[in-house]
């Protein structure tokens, strides 16, 4: 049986939605246009890419519903990640509506744009926390996406949490295209004594590069530091599609990804590429195939 290659990260969106698109503007423009399953469809064939995960694109519940019925409705997504109010305190009702409902089992986890709170430490607040807790409990996924200002607070979130699965989206955004390295690898080494129930995406490196000249090279240092602390039991293949438009072509940036890991078995390749996906996510249909 061929080994799953999985895009543990992607967006759709529909900008004339009423949705939060204010950012698809400026150098953003270009995508600033309705992305659906039959856009993506024709760049998961020609990458061999047999499964994804769907991700939330701003804080709204309505959102979330649209998303679980998309991946139902959707063979090729396998997992939801979606919003819910962490700050509610009946956050936990609506993690159990949304799970019993006919489209419930593709919801794989949660995550809130934290970048956008002004406060750098926001996850760590007691009404956030208490929601967190209501997502342990529901055994879902919380990925992190943040910059470098609120990567401490996620730090501390993962080490108050020690039972429950993290995923750190996008490698917590370096800035690349500065050379921003060694001030983002003193706060990722951190993770390294939490890696044995946190995940790190390898997605999102190219917008964080010069979007008109990065070449593999450029992301190299940051996935061999990455790989490095979390293992390549950890570490799970994204592309941040369709955001990833503005600076590569999605095959582009799956080619660097290979490019970048050409060293590694193919055992822990697979691993990167599908398996640690299916693991962390637990994705319904590819946990019944590979039970």
């Amino acid at each position: 049986m061929t080994t799953p290659i999985i895009d543990s990260h992607h967006h759709f969106w529909d900008p004339a939605s009423g949705g939060d698109y204010g950012w698809l503007s400026g150098p953003f423009e270009p995508i600033n246009r309705k992305f659906e399953p039959a856009d993506l469809r024709p760049a998961l064939q020609k990458s061999g890419v047999t499964g994804t995960v769907l991700v939330q694109t701003w804080n709204d519940l309505g959102e979330t519903w649209d998303f679980i019925q998309t991946a139902e409705a959707t063979d090729f997504v396998a997992g939801v990640v979606g919003w819910v109010d962490l700050t509610d305190d009946k956050v936990g009702d609506t993690l159990s509506k949304l799970m019993a409902s006919p489209q419930g089992k593709w919801l794989v986890g949660v995550r809130h744009l934290i970048q956008t709170e002004s406060d750098p430490s926001w996850l760590l607040r007691a009404d956030v926390q208490n929601g967190l807790k209501a997502v342990e409990r529901a055994d879902l996924v919380y990925d992190l996406v943040p910059n470098l200002p609120q990567l401490p607070s996620c730090i501390s979130a993962v080490e108050a949490f020690p039972e429950m699965r993290f995923v750190l989206d996008h490698i917590s955004k370096p800035e690349i295209r500065n050379r921003g390295f060694d001030e983002w690898a003193v706060l990722i080494r951190r993770f390294r004594s939490q890696r044995n129930h946190v995940w790190c995406k390898l997605s999102g490196m190219v917008t964080e590069a010069d979007w008109t000249s990065w070449t593999p090279q450029d992301l190299k240092p940051y996935v061999q530091e990455v790989l490095d602390v979390f293992g390549t039991d950890r570490c799970m293949f994204g592309t941040d599609w369709p955001v990833c438009l503005v600076a590569a072509s999605y095959d582009r940036v799956v080619d660097a990804l290979q490019e970048c890991i050409k060293d590694l078995s193919e055992a822990e390749r697979k691993k990167i590429f599908g398996l640690n996906a299916i693991e962390a996510y637990r994705l319904p249909q590819f946990q019944e195939r590979n039970a």
